[in-house]
């Protein structure tokens, strides 16, 4: 890139910056207002498709989706929703003076996007990576599909995420319990999850037979503790449970190795609830999912034999 490039790509950047910073001013004083109101004002709630609108003039894309999500919230879901986006505005107007990877999940969680060829050209992680599970399905006009994989050496989850609109072709799903060799890049996160594939090595080959190492649920509540204490945003974190058993009860579905328990996501279908019963059929099964402050979410469950069976999509996490 030329001089003139390259400043007027910098004068760009520092006008965005300054966009989003006044987006962010204005939200904080907004929820300040909804604070002092409280939860029990009739207004409480309401207004915020305006204010959403407000942060996408303000390039603020991931505060205006956060913005949108509040209507549907009540007490104190409502008020931890209000708490998480004001933290993210106000860590947007500190984000210069944050340590690099917490900065670098302020700016993806603002909105800020690196593209794959930015992102390939950069370190990469080459492993054998076993696909774990996938999922699909429509966020707004797109249809959102998700694919985790676990690297045979180095023990990394990575999470692939592909877009494409209803009747167009997406990428070609990665095939269940198969394995790649591959290179991976990682978003700069302190966290880092998300990735985009790289230059592949061969073709998926049938991975062999039985789950991958998995961890207790003390150890799953503790691994997804770490996430939120890194990056606060967090509502799920990725894991292979080694063994557990989902039972009913009056007050919802709870997953349990005998030691410890975590509900079930209360957005997980009853057909995936349905399936993974049966395919424990009474005895601990490794499971993988996704555990998060509102439970776990089952994506896969290894039957008697070791094979994996793939689950209804649980929904509602991100």
């Amino acid at each position: 890139m030329d001089e003139r490039g390259s400043s007027g790509s910098g004068e760009r950047a520092r006008h965005r910056a300054a966009r989003v910073a006044a987006g962010a001013r204005e939200l904080r004083l907004r929820l300040a207002d909804e604070v002092r109101r409280g939860l029990a004002d009739p207004a409480a709630g309401r207004g915020w498709g305006e204010v959403a609108a407000r942060m996408v003039d303000a390039q603020a894309p991931g505060l205006a989706a956060r913005a949108r999500e509040l209507p549907a919230l009540t007490g104190e879901e409502l008020l931890a929703g209000q708490a998480l986006l004001d933290l993210l505005a106000a860590a947007w107007e500190q984000v210069d003076g944050l340590p690099g990877p917490l900065a670098a999940t302020v700016r993806t969680r603002i909105g800020y996007t690196v593209t794959a060829a930015e992102l390939l050209a950069g370190p990469t992680v080459r492993d054998r990576w076993l696909v774990l599970g996938s999922d699909e399905r429509p966020q707004e006009r797109l249809v959102h599909r998700r694919s985790w994989l676990l690297g045979a050496k180095t023990g990394r989850t990575a999470l692939l995420l592909d877009y494409a609109r209803p009747g167009h072709p997406a990428a070609p799903v990665l095939p269940l319990h198969t394995t790649l060799e591959a290179e991976l890049a990682f978003h700069p996160a302190a966290v880092p999850l998300r990735a985009v594939l790289g230059p592949r090595y061969g073709e998926p080959e049938p991975a062999p037979p039985g789950p991958p190492p998995g961890c207790s649920l003390a150890t799953a509540t503790a691994r997804y503790g770490e996430a939120v204490a890194a990056d606060p945003w967090t509502e799920s974190h990725p894991v292979v449970l080694a063994g557990a058993l989902p039972l009913p009860g009056p007050h919802g579905w709870l997953l349990t190795d005998g030691q410890h328990a975590l509900p079930l996501h209360p957005q997980t279908s009853a057909t995936a609830r349905w399936q993974l019963a049966a395919v424990c059929a009474g005895r601990p099964a490794a499971v993988f999912g996704e555990c998060g402050h509102r439970g776990f979410a089952p994506v896969t469950v290894w039957d008697e034999s070791g094979e994996p069976v793939p689950l209804d999509p649980p929904g509602g996490l991100r």
